[in-house]
């Protein structure tokens, strides 16, 4: 078994770590070479823009927001006083109003899908 050095010389190593400076450092341009940008999309995928019901998960999302785990499994009472310990506005706290009486719910899913706006997971 030889051995050898198996390191470089000073002005090697220093070539070396010019090459690499930006991206240990995060200086401007360390991130700019084409080689590591992201791609587009494909033709077949949609882009981001594109994606149906972004409203909707957004409206979703911030409905979830509002609805604490605490208050989880419970029915509409125990979610509407979660909700208001949360802050929630007037609209999501109208919304839990709409709910059917006397029904428990063990997710946001299916409270969003007893509120007649997407599908439930029961």
């Amino acid at each position: 078994m030889e051995r050898g050095s198996s390191k470089h010389g000073t002005r090697l190593d220093e070539e070396m770590k010019q090459e690499v400076r930006g991206n240990v450092q995060g200086i401007a341009g360390g991130r700019a070479e084409e080689w590591k940008t992201a791609e587009p999309a494909g033709e077949d995928q949609p882009e981001a823009s594109r994606v149906p019901n972004a409203d909707a998960l957004a409206s979703l999302s911030r409905f979830g927001t509002y609805i604490g785990l605490s208050s989880m499994p419970g029915d509409r009472e125990a979610l509407r006083r979660g909700a208001r310990t949360l802050g929630a506005p007037d609209d999501v706290l109208a919304d839990l109003d709409r709910l059917p009486e006397g029904v428990v719910f063990h997710t946001v899913s299916e409270i969003w899908a007893a509120l007649g706006r997407g599908p439930g997971e029961r």
